[in-house]
């Protein structure tokens, strides 16, 4: 566990380098939120769309911003990949499992950060400031979890220059369409919704929502398909990097 929490935070402190990537992971979603808040408050009570009132579209905005989660984890092993550091730890008692983890960890406070941001946004929009938020803060681990793992899949087999094109065009915009988080997608039906409810991100956005509604029962129903894909996403991501290493 040393090797791993020493792995780690040396990808701390390579994250924390690139200041404006953070700055932008997490001022982005608030711009975001700042924007739909005050197109729902321009439209007249009982007319907007049900998904921009704050109590459904904070929890919404939160799980959007820890899609950009994949894009710093892939751009950082990607990096890392193409450099002789990787080399170097390719030599170490490192096991597969242990880079993921020690890549992953440095995210997880991240992830937090993000969420405890924009939900402390929100209250200047009216949202109740009750213990459920912290539940819901809570409920967006599994997500982030996936983010990253999907981040590390991707960085392990493409280029630098490639998983900027999948993890922060391709993924930001599948996260956004299939969550329902601008629309309800049983509203478009069909296809659209049976590929929603196949997909992790829809179900992270509910249970999230469900969390600050204080629907402690509805959580779950929701929140098990999401910790299913955290932990199948991070299975396959150790396997393929393990792959990698062989090949070394």
């Amino acid at each position: 566990m040393t090797r791993t929490m020493t792995f780690a935070s040396r990808n701390t402190k390579e994250i924390t380098r690139d200041i404006l990537t953070l700055i932008f992971g997490i001022a982005f979603p608030l711009v975001l939120m700042i924007l739909l808040s005050a197109i729902n408050k321009s439209i007249p009570q009982g007319y907007g769309p049900s998904n921009f009132q704050i109590e459904k579209l904070a929890p919404g905005i939160t799980v959007f911003g820890l899609s950009f989660l994949s894009l710093f984890s892939s751009m950082l092993i990607s990096k890392d990949r193409t450099s002789s550091f990787v080399l170097r730890l390719f030599t170490s008692p490192l096991r597969p499992s242990e880079f993921i983890l020690g890549y992953t960890l440095p995210m997880i406070p991240m992830a937090l950060l993000q969420s405890v941001v924009c939900y402390i946004c929100a209250l200047f929009f009216g949202l109740e400031l009750t213990l459920n938020l912290l539940l819901a803060v809570a409920v967006n681990i599994p997500i982030a979890v996936v983010f990253i793992a999907l981040g590390l899949l991707f960085g392990s087999i493409l280029s630098e220059k490639a998983v900027g094109g999948i993890c922060g065009a391709l993924l930001t915009n599948l996260s956004a369409w299939f969550s329902n988080i601008w629309f309800d997608t049983s509203m478009v039906g069909g296809l659209f919704e049976t590929v929603a409810n196949i997909l992790p991100f829809s179900h992270a956005v509910k249970a999230a929502q469900a969390a600050v509604a204080g629907n402690f029962s509805a959580i779950f129903a929701d929140l098990w398909i999401v910790i299913a894909y955290a932990v199948v996403l991070t299975v396959v991501a150790v396997a393929v990097f393990a792959a990698k290493l062989k090949k070394v």
